[in-house]
């Protein structure tokens, strides 16, 4: 398979492989597309929570796609398509990983044309409003640069809630948030619910109060199709528990009830013998700049059995990591318990996990479900592999490498480097570790995200080089390890620059912990030339002088991450990401941009999803599921929109 679709903008479209598909037996095949069909029903609910105008442009964009009668071939025409397609891949206005408003890149008169020489005559408008009101606010918004700014704001000068336009809170201050959820959480014990995590916290009448995402509230027209296709899918489920598993989430989406949120990922986490799994609802914080609410999102997959054997070995050794950890011994676990972890091909991705997804998946997050439970860490193999074949040979390897060796490891030990850093990172790394009673997530508050996948990083890291994992047959020596030190490195000061504009800081919590990691190993190591930035030809690379003295640093952060997650040292943590991940360096920022530029690469990727039809009998009885990636881009947006589109425009 051609893994590359089409590139615009800053972005790729890939595709990814599902291997072995067909040769699933029947009953496997309808769980994987009844769970599928579960996870796209689900996709407008993202749209709606990444910013309340989102489902009324995104209507009106797809409205002129398909019915524009004008010039079709103008450049402006053009223009116009790139922005929708952009649109598409951030689900919504705000560009997917800066969260900055995406740029237009045609004039508000063509617009206008746009909108005059389409057909709207099956357009149905919000309740309430003219069509002329109507289009001149979604023209305000598109337009106005200073309307709907930013989707998610971290910037801790300023009121966190009121500087982001995401959707998860309506006219409420930071303060009176942060005071709502203590109070909720004051006599919550040593079990509570992850509260805030599947509701819109609003203002009315002057008090607060919250509009909870179940079947009869907010977003109930999606949920009931997600029941619908998740009840479908627990006749096919390969065993009880995960029939138990699916009744506990279909009651929650009922009711709203957290309980039974943490009922289910504790059985999900329990449930260790089927071959297909899922994620579906609420789940990660990284779009509330606050750390509360849970996007929406879903994958499906099933476990790649060979793969699957390296992350068996590390489940487990999980304890021996643990002990062996270099974390002060009080913030390690005594017991490691239920750390499972597999190697999987995912079956479909969506809602915060399409177009763009994960490379491995570390869950629940509640961190007492993990400390009594364990936890179920993923790498996806299929997608690894898809990013993999389309960096062979595109020229960014030889263009910020160091050196001819470092280029040849990389080749020979990347790929497998690659996924044994998301294994460590996913399994061990978020599994590790424990705070003191009474501390929560929010104690970081706006750090929490980049605290945490710091800590996973780190762990990844600092382990990946140990002689543990050579004894365990997982590299076949240190120059595997080595091959990961010098990717860390060169991404997280150099590469990943490229995904920044010019004169803009870093937000993206992932980005701030990479960059964090690699500011702060060259700090401390400075004095020993531990690293180096290395300038030939006008061109800056990183030389890693002494690998065994990285790792130590590592080592050295790692201790005090965990101190900081395990005290909920806010004030250390908000040193540590001001100090180091946020800051760009405008000269080496500069540089890196045209030496990009000159390779003409997207730096960003997502991925088209291949496309399930169910085969029934005459008499309605399912007789096969068929599989196929022909479809486009555009045609799959379009498709989705239309056959999942399930929340109106004005969603409240």
């Amino acid at each position: 398979m051609n893994v590359f679709a089409e590139k615009f903008a800053d972005l790729k479209i890939l595709r990814y492989d599902v291997p072995g598909f067909e040769t699933l037996d029947l009953n496997k095949k309808l769980y994987i597309y009844y769970l599928s069909q579960a996870a796209l029903s689900g996709r407008d609910i993202l749209w709606d929570q990444n910013n309340r105008y989102n489902l009324s442009i995104r209507a009106v964009l797809e409205t002129i796609r398909q019915t524009f009668s004008g010039d079709r071939t103008s450049e402006s025409f053009k223009l116009f398509e790139v922005y929708l397609k952009r649109i598409w891949f951030s689900n919504g206005i705000h560009h997917h990983y800066s969260t900055e408003k995406l740029p237009v890149g045609f004039s508000e008169t063509y617009f206008s044309e746009l909108v005059a020489q389409s057909n709207w005559s099956k357009f149905i408008l919000p309740s309430g409003k003219s069509f002329d009101v109507f289009i001149s606010e979604i023209k305000e918004v598109i337009f106005n640069p200073d309307k709907e700014e930013k989707r998610v704001n971290l910037d801790s000068e300023k009121d966190l809630l009121q500087s982001s336009c995401n959707n998860y809170y309506q006219d409420v201050s930071q303060a009176e948030a942060e005071t709502f959820y203590a109070e909720l959480k004051a006599n919550a014990g040593t079990e509570p619910v992850s509260f805030g995590l599947n509701s819109t916290l609003v203002k009315e009448n002057g008090q607060l109060t919250e509009k909870v995402w179940k079947l009869d509230s907010k977003y109930g027209k999606a949920i009931q199709q997600i029941i619908f296709w998740l009840n479908k899918a627990i006749d096919y489920a390969e065993n009880e528990l995960q029939k138990k598993y699916i009744g506990s989430l279909v009651q929650y989406y009922t009711t709203g009830d957290l309980k039974l949120f943490d009922s289910y990922s504790i059985d999900w986490v329990k449930e260790l013998e089927g071959e297909v799994d899922f994620v579906n609802g609420f789940i990660e914080v990284y779009g509330d700049p606050m750390g509360i609410k849970g996007s929406w999102e879903s994958i499906v997959n099933y476990k790649d059995t060979e793969a699957t054997k390296r992350a068996t070995i590390l489940s487990e050794n999980a304890q021996w990591f643990e002990d062996h950890s270099p974390v002060d011994p009080e913030f390690k676990k005594t017991e490691v318990k239920g750390v499972s972890a597999k190697v999987i091909n995912v079956a479909i991705l969506a809602g915060d996990c399409y177009p763009a997804t994960p490379i491995g998946i570390n869950l629940p997050n509640a961190e007492w479900i993990r400390e009594q439970y364990g936890s179920k860490s993923v790498t996806i193999e299929n997608i690894t592999q898809a990013y993999f074949l389309d960096s062979m040979n595109n020229g960014m390897l030889e263009e910020f490498a160091s050196s001819s060796e470092e280029i040849e490891r990389a080749r020979k030990y990347g790929y497998l480097a690659g996924n044994l850093h998301t294994d460590l990172h996913e399994c061990l790394g978020h599994g590790s570790g424990k705070v003191k009673e009474g501390v929560n997530t929010e104690n970081l508050k706006n750090y929490y995200s980049t605290i945490e996948e710091t800590r996973a990083d780190l762990f990844a890291l600092y382990y990946i080089i140990d002689e543990q994992m050579i004894h365990l047959g997982l590299v076949p020596s240190e120059e595997a390890a080595k091959a990961e030190f010098d990717a860390y490195l060169r991404n997280g000061l150099i590469t990943q620059l490229t995904r920044i504009e010019p004169g803009k800081d870093i937000e993206e919590s992932h980005m701030r912990n990479r960059q964090l990691i690699a500011n702060w190993v060259y700090e401390a190591g400075k004095a020993d030339n531990v690293f180096e930035f290395v300038v030939s030809g006008g061109k800056t690379s990183v030389k890693i002088n002494d690998y065994q003295a990285l790792r130590g640093l590592f080592g050295r952060l790692l201790k005090e991450i965990q101190r900081i997650k395990s005290e909920g040292d806010l004030e250390a943590a908000r040193n540590l990401v001001e100090n180091y991940g946020v800051k760009v360096n405008r000269q080496l920022h500069e540089e890196v941009l045209a030496r990009f530029k000159k390779l003409d690469l997207a730096p960003y990727a997502g991925f088209i999803n291949p496309v399930y039809e169910l085969k029934t009998w005459p008499c309605g009885t399912p007789d096969n599921v068929l599989i196929q990636y022909d479809e486009d881009y555009t045609s799959q947006m379009l498709r989705y929109s239309k056959d999942y589109g399930f929340l109106p425009m004005a969603n409240d």
